[in-house]
């Protein structure tokens, strides 16, 4: 498969992916949905919805070749976290 570089830059990426999510995507989405990848063509609005990330833009790219993937989870503005999540007790 061919490597698809981004056409927009970082903010532009986000807008539009966040956007597309709250206007089309988020209202149409199962409560049994929560946790899971959101993979967006901020082009297009298409969109794929899987427990794996990787599955959910495979999916995406093959229906719409070239897109431009935004990624998310559902009920989460961040695919991801980096870095430790530590204890607010005193040590």
């Amino acid at each position: 498969m061919a490597q698809t570089h981004p056409r927009y830059s970082k903010e532009e990426f986000a807008r539009r992916g966040d956007e597309i999510y709250a206007r089309d995507i988020r209202p149409t989405l199962p409560r049994d949905a929560r946790g899971r990848f959101v993979a967006i063509d901020i082009e297009t609005g298409a969109f794929e919805v899987d427990a794996n990330e990787q599955m959910a833009s495979d999916r995406l790219s093959a229906r719409v070749p070239g897109a431009q993937i935004w990624l998310r989870r559902v009920d989460s503005p961040f695919a991801r976290h980096f870095g430790g999540r530590g204890s607010t007790k005193p040590q």
